[in-house]
């Protein structure tokens, strides 16, 4: 009789934690649009800079990026909001781009009609028009990069969202991340906070990478979370980092 009644506590007990469970998950439903919809999530003025620090980086092995913090990204709950917004930083003394963030979404892509801006006028530090024609496929060793790419907020055609990229970086080692977070987007309507940072070391003009860092809003990076660091490199070219100068690798390696 008494192990019958301690089984019925038991019972009352777990039915009333399931219940309080359940009011916790649809009151976290209803109130997580109003949280994340809040202006004051949404940085109006600078980005938050990444707490990515240079010797973190490990150094390039075969791979075009390296993970970071086991793909987590660097963002705050006060930093997610579904608030449409792309901010950049100010170029610094030495004319470099700094970091760019952003809330993308359904709002922010590009239309199927919106044509590209001409960008040939811009010249982001460390530019040098370089040409490798039996190393590079499209010849020219540099790109204006964006880091806040067309595919995910059309034309935002300021110097502040450009760096001197090679093109191994920006057509075979950004562009995957890129069109992973446009396709999230175009699949499930939902947001992204996303942001992309170039790193320097010291005075150097060019950039010894990206990092690349995002997380999907509406379900709290259960559909997408990214942070890795893209290297700023190109197969059999030696690049100076210090002012974008290059020359060919004498054994063919970069």
């Amino acid at each position: 009789m008494k192990k019958r009644k301690k089984n019925r506590k038991t019972l009352r007990f777990f039915a009333i934690l399931a219940g309080v469970l359940l009011l916790l998950a649809l009151a976290a439903r209803l109130l997580l649009p109003l949280l994340l919809s809040r202006e004051d999530a949404v940085p109006r003025e600078t980005v938050p800079p990444s707490a990515l620090r240079l010797a973190e980086i490990p150094p390039r092995g075969g791979s075009d990026y390296a993970v970071i913090h086991e793909n987590r990204p660097d963002f705050d709950l006060r930093q997610l909001t579904t608030e449409p917004y792309v901010l950049f930083s100010e170029l610094d003394s030495l004319g470099r781009t700094g970091a760019a963030m952003a809330c993308l979404g359904p709002e922010t892509l590009p239309g199927r009609d919106e044509q590209r801006d001409r960008i040939g006028d811009i010249r982001p530090s460390g530019w040098h028009t370089q040409r490798y024609d039996e190393l590079i496929e499209d010849h020219y060793l540099y790109n204006r990069c964006h880091l806040i790419g067309f595919l995910l907020c059309g034309n935002r055609t300021l110097p502040e969202n450009f760096f001197t990229g090679t093109r191994h970086l920006n057509a075979e080692a950004m562009l995957p991340f890129e069109i992973q977070t446009a396709n999230y987007i175009e699949k499930t309507g939902n947001h992204v906070i996303y942001r992309v940072t170039p790193v320097y070391e010291g005075k150097n003009l060019l950039a010894s990478g990206v990092q690349m860092e995002a997380c999907s809003v509406e379900d709290l990076g259960r559909g997408l979370r990214l942070n890795v660091f893209v290297y700023n490199m190109q197969p059999g070219v030696v690049i100076d980092y210090a002012t974008g100068e290059s020359r060919a690798a004498e054994n063919g390696g970069g």
